[in-house]
């Protein structure tokens, strides 16, 4: 089992100190494996609480952390896959895989802020399909140096191995594109006891199309403020069939953030 955490890219928490702040203090924490941060693009002002509007690009937040930290890996939960054209995806992906050593971890999804899709010109009715194509458009950019894109051939450079894919959404529509891009799942809010079906239905799906066990990244908010029930909780996970339980929470602060992670580690058993 592998334990991570969300690092507030929005907000008050989002400048540039509090962020180098806590990804060093991350990254400074073996028993925790990776830390997460969240995609929104244009939020609404009826809509902001919490952050005020105020949201960082994740995957310029990571490209920027990378620069941070040396060990943590660094993941999207969930990068909103119909937000961004495909190519400028693909490219900014390889970017920070290159700059971070190879550390990222894509979590994505369809996403599902109506007000966002509309700002965006985008038919929120379209978004699976986006998704699907896009994300072939990714398998194919990630498996040759030369790819084609409406007829005119280009290269794909740098081309790192493509990191590791985990789909975010419900059953079919995540399992199904988790088989197809050969991903893992990223459940979020699941507890351990709803589990072990899908899990196994995952694994089902993936053992018919002829594929080992795909991961799970279980994004939770874990019950900190009590040690032992923290650790329970995750190895119920484990238990359960998750592979990595990634912890969400608020934090105001700089200390306030050191106190979660320091919780976090005596429940990853750090």
């Amino acid at each position: 089992m592998r334990v991570g955490i969300v690092v507030r890219n929005m907000g008050a928490q989002s400048t540039r100190e509090t962020l180098v702040a806590c990804a060093t203090a991350v990254d400074a924490a073996p028993a925790i494996a990776d830390l997460w941060v969240t995609d929104h693009i244009a939020i609404p002002p009826d809509d902001a609480e919490g952050s005020d509007g105020r949201y960082l690009d994740p995957l310029a937040t990571l490209a920027f952390l990378a620069g941070a930290t040396t060990r943590v890996g660094l993941g999207t939960s969930v990068l909103v896959v119909p937000y961004r054209p495909p190519l400028p995806t693909a490219k900014l992906v390889s970017t920070v895989l290159e700059l971070s050593g190879g550390r990222l971890l894509l979590g994505v999804g369809v996403g599902w802020m109506a007000a966002e899709f509309r700002v965006l010109g985008i038919d929120l009715g379209r978004r699976g399909r986006i998704t699907d194509e896009t994300l072939g458009f990714l398998d194919r950019c990630f498996a040759d140096d030369v790819v084609e894109a409406n007829g005119q051939p280009f290269l794909f450079r740098p081309r790192p191995t493509r990191p590791p894919l985990f789909i975010g959404g419900a059953p079919p529509h995540a399992f199904r594109r988790a088989v197809r891009h050969r991903a893992g799942w990223m459940p979020i809010g699941l507890g351990p006891e709803q589990l072990p079906p899908l899990a196994a239905e995952l694994r089902a799906r993936a053992a018919d199309a002829g594929l080992g066990a795909p991961p799970i990244a279980v994004l939770t908010a874990l019950p900190l403020d009590d040690a032992a029930a923290a650790r329970d909780r995750v190895a119920r996970f484990a238990d359960a069939g998750a592979s990595r339980v990634i912890h969400g929470a608020r934090y105001a602060d700089v200390a306030g953030f050191r106190t979660m992670l320091d919780r976090l580690v005596r429940a990853a058993g750090g």
